[in-house]
């Protein structure tokens, strides 16, 4: 205790002008010291200060990782269910597809969506088949379509259409009183929409017309 008292009693009377007579244990101590905290300047200013925002980067493009890493592996834990969806997809996309008829056979089935009218007891007074207006891969056919007879009658119309196999819609719908014949005698005015699937030369027709037209607009912009 008193080596220590006296070696305290001795730094207090230090001469910092004069280091050389310091306490040998001392001025190697003062020389640690100094050598810590230039070791510690240095470090902040040339390592830490320099390096510190390439490791924020690189914490911040690590958290980065993380995220798409259990994005991924979400992900690949529903992959089954995914591909179960789009087959299941694909299916119900099929059984549409083949509820619209090929060129051969729309006209049996204008004949059909005809004898659903007359089937229902209406009589026809107009069934003209329009342009068909094609779309990506398939053509849509409007028909317009008169017929006359009751309110029943054309309720059974309407349910023989939705009851056909190929996909028939009716649009713009009017239905006014007869000028002629009986009270309860009504005129319906329909546009009866079919639809049929482009087979692969008319899609590749497509595809080619609409190329050409893309061409065609470029050359006008320049």
């Amino acid at each position: 205790m008193n080596a220590l008292k006296k070696l305290f009693d001795q730094i207090r009377t230090l001469d910092p002008n004069d280091p050389g007579r310091w306490p040998f244990i001392v001025r190697v101590s003062a020389i640690v010291v100094l050598f810590v905290l230039a070791s510690s300047l240095g470090y902040y200013f040339f390592v830490w200060k320099t390096q510190r925002p390439l490791l924020l980067e690189a914490r911040a493009k690590e958290t980065t990782l993380w995220e798409d890493l259990e994005n991924k592996a979400r992900k690949a834990a529903n992959l089954q269910a995914y591909k179960d969806q789009l087959a299941e997809m694909e299916k119900s996309f099929g059984a549409m597809l083949r509820q619209l008829p090929n060129k051969t056979e729309v006209p049996n089935l204008l004949v059909d969506i005809s004898q659903t009218g007359l089937a229902a007891g209406l009589e026809e007074k107009l069934f003209q088949p329009a342009s068909e207006n094609r779309k990506d891969f398939y053509a849509e056919l409007p028909i317009r379509i008169r017929l006359t007879g009751d309110y029943h009658e054309m309720g059974n119309f309407a349910s023989g259409i939705a009851a056909l196999p190929r996909i028939v819609t009716l649009h713009d719908i009017e239905i006014t009183p007869a000028k002629d014949g009986n009270e309860s005698d009504l005129v319906l005015n329909v546009t009866a929409k079919t639809y049929r699937y482009l087979d692969e030369e008319e899609l590749a027709s497509q595809t080619k017309e609409k190329a050409g037209a893309a061409k065609t607009k470029r050359k006008k912009k320049q």
